[in-house]
């Protein structure tokens, strides 16, 4: 596949440009068992490890013989029935060992196998079938009712097992070859019927072969199985385990869409292996997966987002990026990352597979330059099924090269090292959640809808770094809306290519020739704002904490308590991760059907507030806790509840998890804790469980920073270090007489209430104008939330209210002890000479010092918009300084 014609030919470089691009870094000619089919590979290790565990599902395991035996069985049954070289064989099974079986078995028959996933609406599985022509399909009983009509002969797996069994467990004979058929892989295409890429065993061997050496798999790995066959990112992932030794262990459909649920999966199995696409990944972090060790992980199918691979780093043994198309044969470079701190590349390419960046004239670019990325080698497929001309113009020979080339559409351009990196696309072909979409596939179907003048998709990123689909529409009538439209392209299409946002306009933008001009389409936030004028904020706890998970699942802000969420741009993946979000923060598990029912905020807390789905109370509460750093543990101030800690979270990066800790007693049920010992122990307790050994970092504001301090004692007692103590305008005041009488109390309320006008209205001046209503709003809704708890449980039952009064009591009571240790303190300025200093009362009672930092924004501005941001810069930095001297 190198060239052969002098550099004449080939004008835009130099001689030892050439000799670099096109040779050397090309060089990649590597031997691999060319003689051999995908399933011989199989049958080889199942001759050396009979009794070795080949595959896994739930209860059930079978060895290499008995996977082999019972895929020979079905096998010579599909050779009766006519199954030979070439002959098409669709599949459409759940996921289960017997997927395994049946796979093997077309591929041991001489057919290729044509995946169909359940999960497909019915006109997709009938464009297919048609497509293909498939004259059988392999399937189960309880899913033959739910498939399309079909001229195929249908054979079910579980019927009639004593026919199959019945039949040889040899290896069957047949007349394949390794340039035959082995499989037919259908991506989306571009005039609204999906396309068929053949590939060919020899190009699956080769691929195989190559990526048992890098990444690197043997025979003491496991290998998690969690990509629907209909994805080709499924091929090694099933048949490199099998071809090396190693263990496959498949989860189920369900198993794989349940972040908490796969994270046992993963767990359990104990893999070494894993290789699902970025949101896969994303799903397993937002369970809380704390890492393995020993387990090698390949992020594929749309391009790894920078801070992800931060994340995943130390999760792991290694991190891998692998890149390709459908068309090369899945994969066709890979990259090592060694560190976050540079751009995520697509690498250099793999065995026998050959890169070429070709300008507009298909000539090639000196190193820097942008190109369309060329692939030529082993991968390269055999083309498109019953598509002649597209193939033609995809799969072309160039002269100048002397090879066959497949034209990626990808824009890249090749690093001075040799790497590639990736620049987007030079065409509307997008990946979404790991899935190929050609935008205009979209387009026609909507297109097609007898209410729609035109339609244009465009695929925008989100705040993740992930692409979202995102559909403008041109109506012929005012009376058709997002729920019509898209219940109209889930029968026609995949769920992963249904938009996620649609936006009415009243023409779509065009540009002097008359075509789209898709560059002045609004943005989505712009029509999004536009879309929640009527927003209806948080009016109790929960709905403000379910409001912040979606704002983080979604990476959306501002959302009403009345947004639907599938309005907002969710789909079930993201849906996915805002159930394990939510089960991680309440402890209720919830199926991912509710949201059919409860679609809003609203709906959904009124649902979790039935009393049998009320979690067990916990005073850890997880307002961020997400990131690779240490977490921060902050302590409630007095009247126990941790609302104000919202925004400071907020401000922190998105690596910095953050808990708070409320106080018991809050729900009206559970016991308060009389004293600071008890109540530190409590906490000290829940932050264990989490995070079992030290250094802890922990902080508090006001009255929090005394519980803290004595958390850091008990902690220190117990052998554990503390990492960082940090107070928030927490004072040490002068132990008051606590035989006070009625009326000096009512005088000292009604000095603090004109105190506390004036620190407003101090932090009010310090403001520029368009800060001072945002001010002026938060504290507003801030007084509503305080007033409706009031009213609702009255002034006597408040647990919040009895709770400031117990907490005002603890905190002049506790005489703080000498602190083997540094304490940090953040404190406002003062507003007069008469006005409180953090300083005061704190000198002498840190062995190693005290160390003090000012927020410019005075007493009751700390955790306020948008003084907090401040605190949060500087309490950044003191975490980052904590986590390098441990």
């Amino acid at each position: 596949a190198h060239p052969e014609k002098p550099i004449a030919e080939l004008p835009l470089l130099t001689k030892a440009e050439e000799q670099q691009l096109l040779v050397d870094w090309n060089n990649t000619q590597a031997e691999y068992p060319e003689a051999s089919c995908i399933h011989q590979l199989f049958e080889a290790q199942a001759a050396k490890t009979p009794d070795a565990v080949a595959v896994v599902f739930e209860s059930q395991q079978l060895t290499y013989r008995e996977l082999n035996n019972r895929a020979n069985q079905l096998a010579h049954h599909l050779q009766a029935q006519g199954v030979t070289p070439e002959t098409l064989v669709a599949i459409c099974v759940e996921r289960s060992h017997l997927m395994v079986v049946g796979l093997l078995a077309i591929l041991k028959a001489g057919g290729a196998y044509v995946p169909l996933d359940p999960n497909y609406p019915q006109e997709r599985l009938t464009d297919i079938l048609a497509d293909s022509q498939a004259p059988i399909l392999l399937t189960q009983e309880k899913l033959v009712e739910q498939l399309p009509q079909t001229s195929a002969q249908i054979i079910c797996l579980d019927s009639n097992p004593e026919t199959i069994e019945q039949e040889s467990q040899e290896n069957p004979v047949s007349e394949l070859k390794p340039n035959n058929l082995a499989y037919i892989i259908y991506t989306s295409g571009s005039t609204g019927k999906p396309k068929g890429v053949q590939i060919e065993h020899r190009s699956a061997v080769n691929l195989l072969n190559s990526i048992r050496k890098q990444p690197g798999l043997t025979k003491e790995d496991t290998v998690l199985a969690v990509t629907t066959i209909s994805f080709d990112v499924a091929i090694p992932e099933i048949f490199l385990p099998l071809a090396v030794g190693a263990k496959l262990v498949v989860v189920s459909s369900a198993i794989a869409a349940d972040g908490q649920e796969l994270l046992k999966a993963l767990n359990t199995s104990q893999a070494t292996f894993l290789h699902p696409t970025p949101i896969t990944w994303r799903i397993l972090l937002a369970a809380g997966w704390q890492g393995s060790k020993n387990l090698k992980m390949v992020s594929t199918g749309e391009a790894l987002p920078q801070e992800l691979a931060i994340q995943l780093l130390p999760k792991g043994k290694e991190l891998w990026n692998l890149y390709g198309p459908t068309e090369i044969t899945i994969w066709a470079t890979g990259y090592k990352i060694e560190s976050g701190d540079q751009p995520i590349l697509i690498g250099r390419p793999l065995d026998n597979t050959q890169i070429y960046i070709l300008d507009t004239a298909q000539q090639p670019v000196p190193v820097g330059v942008p190109g369309e990325l060329h692939i030529a080698g082993a991968g390269v497929a055999r083309g498109y099924l019953n598509r002649p001309e597209l193939t033609a113009d995809k799969f072309i020979w160039h002269e100048g090269l002397n090879c066959r080339l497949y034209k990626t559409g990808d824009l890249v351009r090749y690093l001075s090292d040799g790497n590639i990196e990736c620049l987007g696309r030079i065409d509307t072909q997008v990946k979404v959640r790991g899935f190929r979409i050609e935008l205009g596939e979209i387009e026609a179907v909507l297109d097609a809808h007898p209410q729609i003048r035109q339609a244009v998709v465009t695929a925008p990123a989100d705040s993740s770094g992930s692409n979202r689909l995102v559909a403008y529409i041109d109506s012929k009538s005012e009376s058709i809306d997002t729920a019509t439209l898209r219940q109209f392209l889930k029968q026609k299409l995949p769920e992963y290519m249904v938009p996620s946002s649609f936006i009415f306009l009243a023409e779509l933008p065009l540009t002097s020739n008359g075509k789209v001009d898709r560059r002045s389409l609004p943005a989505p936030e712009e029509f999004q704002a536009e879309s929640t004028a009527n927003f209806v904020a948080p009016q109790n706890e929960l709905e403000l904490q379910l409001t912040k998970i979606w704002e983080k699942v979604l990476g959306v802000r501002s959302i009403s308590i009345e947004d639907n969420f599938f309005e907002l741009g969710g789909h079930s993946l993201l849906a996915i991760l805002l159930f394990t979000e939510i089960e991680k923060q309440t402890g209720k598990k919830l199926p991912l059907a509710t949201l059919f029912q409860a679609s809003t905020i609203k709906e959904l807390a009124n649902l979790l507030r039935d009393e049998d789905c009320l979690p067990s109370w916990t005073s850890l509460v997880p307002i961020k806790p997400g990131g690779s750093k240490r977490p921060f543990f902050c302590i409630h101030g007095a009247g126990g509840h941790v609302l104000n800690y919202y925004s400071l979270s907020r401000h922190l990066s998105q690596e910095q998890p953050f808990y708070a800790l409320q106080a018991q007693g809050l729900d009206g049920k559970n016991p308060i804790h009389e004293n600071f010992s008890d109540m530190a122990a409590h906490y000290i307790k829940e932050i264990r469980e989490l995070q079992p050994e030290g250094p802890y970092f922990l902080g508090g504001y006001c009255g929090g920073g005394k519980i803290a301090l004595e958390m850091a004692h008990q902690l220190k007692q117990q052998g554990q270090e503390v990492g960082i103590l940090a107070f928030f305008n927490t004072f040490n005041l002068p132990k008051k007489p606590s035989d006070r009488s009625w009326l000096a109390k009512q005088g000292d309320r009604l000095d603090f209430m004109i105190k506390d006008i004036g620190y407003h209205w101090g932090n009010l001046s310090l403001l520029k104008p368009k800060d001072k209503l945002t001010f002026l709003q938060e504290r507003a809704r801030w007084a509503q939330r305080r007033f409706q708890t009031k009213i609702k449980a009255g002034e006597e039952m408040n647990p919040l209210d009895s709770l400031l009064k117990l907490h005002d009591r603890l905190v002049m009571d506790y005489e703080p002890k000498v602190y083997p240790g540094r304490i940090t303190i953040f404190q406002t300025r003062k507003l007069n000479d008469a006005d409180y200093d953090s300083r005061v009362g704190w000198e002498g009672l840190a062995t190693e010092g005290i160390e003090f930092h000012e927020i410019p924004a005075y007493f009751r501005g700390i955790l306020v918009e948008p003084f907090v941001k401040n605190l949060a810069q500087q309490l950044e930095t003191c975490l980052e300084h904590a986590e390098v001297n441990q």
